[in-house]
């Protein structure tokens, strides 16, 4: 049995799943207590993990720190599965306490000791700081009574051995706290055992000296105060080769001050290594504010982390020197040159700031836990600030966290570094508009800028307002006094030039991105090329997973790597978790893409994005209302997991946060000419979404690139489908003689290929044009010849529909009313509730046409019902307008005015005017059974108006025999006119001395 089979068997199953008070113990073993009764943690292994987990409560931990910090640097194969066994195992002992999120695992309901002991603390020392110095001495006790012993016993490895290194410094430096309140109230005495026990455990540590040495003095034992600093004086440069420092001089001066012996003597010099800071230093107000009352505040550690050239350095240099002041006894600097080939070694920095604090040469140690040593003790007892830019990652850091809790570190870095216990974290985003504008002016001038703000604008934009690149677009107009704005933002807008228009002397925006991607594991690099490629303004992780064919956990994994180096962003989009690339990483990733990603890749990662997302638009448009022109259903769905089909359970919500995406892989396969995939992406796209909620623009942009695609590589097939879309796009549109063009060439392109079930849809789709248009016979035969070939049952429904619809048009009730029921079962059996109350609401004009207004209105009661179930706002108000016109025959009227308000709104939000004409025409049918001849003329004309523009003669014969109810001839005789040439209703015909009094309904499908 190996070692970790041994560990795992001391985990026992079923002792958790608790639901009543945790308890973790720190301070001491690692424990856990339920309900104040211990639980079993099994072996070293799992007691360290739970540490780390219950160090960083509430945070999330990801599973390559947890990995690194129980198995080390060289971690064995079965360490992630080994790993995941032991986080089980915790997890069914402790129950909620332990949960998974975000790729990672973190403990969110226990109560530690550890914080307990840290808020204790904190307390403590702000009432230290008010002058509160009983009220500080009890917080000081009752947070070391915590203490059992040395923190995390029986935790193991590199990490908690650091770790068990800095608690323990908290402790001692607690005891000093201590110390200094009980000293303040004259206590001395009954603090000298255990300070002659911290002295002689920790001989260099100046301040607890100096405590000691108060603390005899107030006991009244002045001379072994004296000898007490003699001693320690000689240590100190026997041992280091340093004079006392400042805290302790002072100790020994008070004791010699209160004996009449001597007067302070001068201080001395204290290291100051901050580099210099930027003169014209911009914005970031809020965070230098932040920072600078956190570390004012005795804040201990503060992280600034961000993406390449956001600024982490400069702020950091700039907020150093302004708190420079509050750090009497020095300021160290280093750069950890975390991301570059070569990294600052944690030795010989601290060899560095050694020397920095006196140490000769000759006295630094060799070893780094020795150096690490020394340093803390030398900084234990001095308020210094200590700043690091450019840190790789926690285990740079961690040797170089100072010890006394007086001094403060200041971190930069690309990376969160959450596993710095106690930091306060600070991410650092790009600018606004007011700072980029601002830092604009001040290196290029602020007159210029303020000359032409919209172009210093668009210059920001395209600079994604990143600092750095703000900077060096603003040094090269300075550079160039007489170029005018826009002629740099214009050089910035081609996406594969930006990165070389962003380079002066030193400076450049791709060197910065350079580090960080070079820095990525191979999988990391080929997500972020191919995400480049793919150009999409941001992504799921199921779109990762379909680029690096890998199954979408992996992907996870990626993206929080990404992440983690500041390379990927996230967001929430109506509560969906949403990652994008900054434009300018974007451009980057692209280029490196260009440069590496070998062109069979790219098409094969382009086309799996393509038809996952196919897939994964059939399924959400097979969960809402859907259109049902000629969808091709996919012969095979990629394996899609189990969480990316959970988010599909709002499929209205993953396509408002997945649209803008799908548009731009719709677009970037048809350039790589990949017409299939172009072509059943465009297609899926317009009958879930686009056609339903009156989507033209991206509808338009999907479809002409596909086309594009499909006419390149001889594609005829798609070619003809994608003409039929854009043929249904402008029938949407109410653009009716373009619609027509784009149904010949579609008819022409699947004649060409011999496609009769192609040809027929379209013939079925033309027929709704020439309806519409008034040419009924000609959608009659349309229809006649599209029928043999339709196999879809949809499609076939569908086609009774439309003949129901032609047939109440030319006045044959009785048929049309057999078609609209043969058409109504079939929807109803295929289970499409969409096109069933679609149907529903045409079966209610037919009745409504006889005469049958009981059966009308529960026929449009029932579309209207079902309508608002799918949620389809368009149809919902046709189907509102149906049953108005129902109730105004009913002499009910008056409870529909505000219904056929709001329906025409709903149509002018939606860009349908045929919507918005109809509902004019049932308005001003409105007024004219209520009297108000006024506004009936006002509504009817609108609605003319419409008409005339959509060029539909039949509906604008209707709306002129309602004006003729107003007494107008002329419009009467125009409307008979259109009805006989159209062969509308042909009892006409035999009628001709017809007045507008006499109100014969001359009805059609509307």
């Amino acid at each position: 049995m190996t070692q970790s089979d041994r560990e795992i068997s001391l985990m026992i199953p079923g002792a958790g799943c608790l639901g009543g008070h945790m308890r973790i113990r720190l301070l001491g073993s690692v424990e856990a207590f339920a309900d104040g009764r211990p639980v079993p943690l099994g072996g070293p292994k799992p007691k360290t993990l739970l540490a780390l987990l219950a160090i960083n409560s509430g945070r999330v931990v990801g599973v390559d720190q947890l990995v690194g910090a129980v198995w080390g640097e060289e971690p064995p194969d079965a360490a992630r599965s080994s790993l995941y066994t032991y986080v089980s195992a915790l997890r069914r002992a402790l129950g909620d306490a332990v949960s998974r999120r975000n790729g990672g695992y973190l403990v969110n309901s226990a109560q530690v000791d550890l914080h307990e002991f840290t808020q204790l603390v904190d307390e403590g020392r702000g009432l230290l700081a008010d002058g509160s110095l009983e009220e500080a001495a009890s917080r000081f006790d009752t947070a070391l009574a915590l203490w059992r012993g040395p923190a995390l016993g029986d935790a193991q490895g590199e990490w908690a051995e650091t770790e068990r290194v800095r608690l323990e410094e908290l402790r001692l430096v607690t005891v000093q706290d201590t110390a200094e309140a009980k000293l303040g109230l004259g206590r001395g005495e009954s603090l000298i055992d255990a300070l002659t026990t911290a002295v002689a455990e920790h001989p260099l540590r100046e301040r607890l000296r100096g405590q000691l040495m108060l603390a005899l003095h107030q006991a009244g034992r002045q001379a072994d105060a004296l000898s007490c600093y003699r001693d320690g004086r000689a240590l100190l440069l026997d041992e280091l080769g340093v004079e006392p420092g400042p805290e302790l001089r002072a100790a020994h001066e008070k004791v010699l001050r209160d004996n009449d012996l001597v007067s302070p003597g001068p201080p001395q010099r204290s290291p100051d290594q901050l580099p210099f800071g930027i003169g014209d230093f911009t914005g970031r107000t809020r965070e230098a504010d932040r920072l600078t009352r956190r570390l004012r505040a005795d804040t201990r550690l503060c992280v600034i982390s961000g993406k390449p050239g956001v600024g982490k350095s400069a702020l950091a240099v700039h907020v150093a020197h302004e708190i420079a002041g509050h750090f009497p006894d020095g300021r160290l600097f280093a750069d950890l040159c975390g991301l570059q080939p070569v990294r600052a070694e944690p030795a010989d920095v601290l060899a560095g700031f050694l020397r920095a604090l006196g140490v000769t040469t000759t006295a630094i140690p060799d070893g780094l836990a020795e150096r690490a040593q020394l340093y803390r003790t030398l900084l234990a007892d001095r308020r210094m600030l200590v700043v690091l830019d450019d840190a790789a990652d926690e285990q740079q850091v961690r040797p170089l966290l100072p010890g006394g809790h007086r001094c403060a570190l200041l971190v930069t870095s690309r990376r969160r570094l959450d596993a710095l216990g106690g930091g306060t974290q600070f991410g650092l985003d790009v600018f606004g508009d007011a700072e980029a504008l601002d830092l604009l002016g001040r290196v290029a001038g602020q007159a210029r800028v303020a000359a032409d703000r919209d172009q210093a604008l668009r210059i920001a934009r395209l600079c994604g307002h990143l600092p750095l690149a703000l900077r060096i677009a603003a040094a090269r107009l300075a550079a160039r006094p007489l170029w005018p704005l826009r002629r740099l933002a214009d050089r910035l807008t081609d996406e594969r030039e930006v990165l070389r228009v962003l380079q002066v002397g030193d400076l450049e925006v791709r060197g910065s991105f350079a580090l960080s991607y070079d820095a990525m594991p191979a999988r990391e690099r080929v997500a972020l090329r191919r995400l480049g490629l793919l150009g999409v303004p941001d992504f799921g992780t199921w779109l990762v997973a379909a680029l690096l064919d890998c199954p979408v956990p992996e992907a996870e994994d990626t993206v929080e790597r990404l992440m983690d180096a500041q390379l990927v962003d996230m967001s929430m989009s109506g509560g969906m978790v949403r990652y994008h690339l900054h434009d300018l990483i974007r451009a980057f990733a692209r280029e490196r893409g260009e440069a590496e990603e070998p062109e069979r890749d790219v098409h094969a990662a382009a086309s799996r994005a393509a038809r996952s997302a196919s897939a994964l638009v059939r399924i959400a448009g097979d969960r809402m209302p859907h259109a049902t022109f000629a969808v091709d259903r996919l012969d095979t769905v990629p394996d899609l997991d189990g969480r990316v089909l959970e988010d599909l359970a709002d499929p209205e919500q993953w396509f408002a946060a997945e649209q803008a995406a799908l548009v731009a892989t719709t677009e970037r396969v048809s350039e790589l000419d990949l017409s299939e995939d172009a072509t059943t992406l465009a297609a899926a796209l317009c009958s879930s979404r686009f056609a339903v909620h009156n989507l033209f623009g991206p509808w338009w942009r999907t479809h002409s690139a596909a086309l594009g695609a499909a006419r390149r590589t001889g594609d005829r097939a798609g070619e003809a489908r994608l003409l039929a879309g854009l043929g249904w796009l402008r029938f949407e549109q109410d653009r009716f003689d373009e619609a027509e063009d784009y149904y010949q060439r579609a008819i022409a392109a699947y004649e060409s290929g011999g496609d009769r079930r192609g040809l027929a849809s379209v013939l079925l789709a033309l027929s709704s044009v020439q309806r519409e248009r008034g040419r009924l016979a000609e959608a009659l035969v349309s229809l006649e010849n599209a029928l043999p070939d339709l196999a879809d049952p949809s499609a076939i429904a569908q086609a009774a529909h439309g003949m129901s619809r032609v047939l109440t048009e030319q006045g044959d009730l009785r048929a049309a009313l057999d078609a609209g029921l043969r058409s109504l079962e079939a929807y109803q059996r295929i289970g499409d509730r969409r096109a069933e109350a679609i149907v529903l609401r045409s079966v209610g004009i037919v009745h409504r046409a006889a005469g049958r207004l009981p059966e009308a209105a529960a026929c449009c009661e029932r579309a209207l019902e079902l309508l608002r179930d799918t949620g389809d706002r368009l149809m919902t108000a046709y189907a509102v307008q149906a049953l108005a016109k129902v109730r105004i025959r009913q002499g009910r009227g008056a409870a529909v005015r505000d219904d056929l308000e709001a329906c025409l709104v709903t149509c002018n939000e939606m860009q349908d005017g045929f919507g918005q004409a109809l509902v004019l025409r049932t308005l001003g049918e409105l007024d004219l059974a209520q009297g108000r001849r006024h506004e009936a003329r006002e509504h009817l004309e609108r609605a003319l108006r419409w008409w005339e523009a959509l060029s539909l003669p039949l509906f604008r014969a209707r709306t002129l025999r309602s004006l003729a109810e107003l007494g107008d001839q002329a419009a009467w005789d125009e409307a008979l006119a259109i009805f006989r040439q159209h062969g509308a209703r042909e009892a006409f015909e035999g009628e001709p001395q017809i007045r507008p009094s006499d109100r014969l309904e001359v009805l059609g499908p509307e």
